[in-house]
């Protein structure tokens, strides 16, 4: 069972602020690779091997040279592997 309901966002958004220890309702709307990296709980190395790569389709945009990931966009993409399975 995936995780696409609006209530499951909503769930995502809130541990990642908690793990970011900012407001759920004032995220950044890019994160920096070592945000996303803590939020995911691996290495900035690790987001850095899957863009050159191409695995996990974790979406991320370039500002200048330096990538960042959407907030949504992380939440859309951890509602997308999250099941019910324990």
């Amino acid at each position: 069972m995936e995780c696409n309901t609006t209530y499951c966002r909503g769930e995502i958004r809130s541990e990642i602020a908690t793990t970011l220890g900012t407001d759920p309702n004032h995220l950044p709307a890019l994160l920096t690779t070592e945000q996303t990296a803590l939020i995911l709980g691996v290495k900035p190395a690790t987001l850095q091997n899957w863009r050159s790569l191409g695995r996990h389709a974790l979406p991320f945009v370039r500002v200048g040279r330096l990538p960042r990931y959407r907030t949504s966009d992380l939440a859309d993409w951890i509602a997308g592997r999250t099941s019910g399975k324990g």
